[in-house]
């Protein structure tokens, strides 16, 4: 009897110690509370460079079903087609989380698009030479029918831009150590080519001029800041 009390008793403590560690060690901080409120619709200028918006085109919509889906993750997106003065397509779409913790985080475009039907060809994890350092990106090549999609995209969570996958769980774990639950973005640049070089390099030319185009605060917000 005095045996059984006794591991009883051992037990109990242990039940309430982990569950005051678990208490202790999960995120209450949402960072996106300290920084100033995001609006992507000014973040991301109309015209830049060579590029301007046009409404005539739109970037790929999702189903219902998969809206709902990010309408849950994400507290804005904004999605456009840009055109350059020689014709040339870019669809930009821009994702803000505030709350990018375990249970919440980011749509990868290789979901997304294998919900909408298309095939990923290929798939790669890369570097993207900036003007302000080398941004981790994931190059993609998603196809259905006709449609030939090369795309890149980034993930930035907090003040870091990251791969997907475990780059991206070890920067929200970084947070949830402090005590802090990140906001994170998601940017995802693509157009429809049969020549995936020439389009990579355009797709770069475009991002590069963004980012030459707006603000510190903003391409922080965009890219994180990198290391010097």
């Amino acid at each position: 009897m005095r045996k059984s009390l006794i591991i009883s008793i051992a037990m109990g403590v242990l039940m309430v110690s982990s569950g005051a560690l678990t208490m202790a060690l999960t995120p209450t901080i949402k960072i996106a509370d300290q920084r100033e409120e995001i609006n992507l619709e000014v973040m991301i200028p109309e015209m830049f460079g060579d590029w301007q918006i046009d409404k005539s085109i739109l970037p790929l919509q999702v189903d219902a079903e998969t809206q709902a889906n990010l309408d849950k993750i994400y507290n804005q997106t904004l999605a456009r087609t840009y055109v350059n003065s020689l014709g040339e397509h870019i669809m930009l779409s821009v994702a803000y989380g505030g709350d990018q913790s375990d249970n919440l985080a980011v749509h990868k475009p290789e979901v997304c698009y294998y919900v909408q039907g298309f095939e990923i060809m290929k798939t790669l994890s890369d570097e993207l030479l900036t003007q302000y350092g080398k941004l981790p990106i994931k190059r993609l090549l998603a196809v259905k029918g006709n449609r030939n999609e090369p795309i890149i995209y980034w993930v930035t969570i907090g003040n870091k831009a990251v791969l997907p996958g475990f780059d991206q769980k070890l920067q929200q774990l970084r947070y949830g150590l402090t005590g802090s639950v990140p906001d994170g973005m998601l940017v995802r640049v693509s157009s429809i080519s049969r020549d995936e070089d020439r389009a990579y390099r355009l797709q770069t030319t475009f991002i590069q001029d963004l980012l030459s185009t707006i603000g510190t605060r903003e391409r922080v917000r965009l890219i994180g800041a990198f290391e010097t």
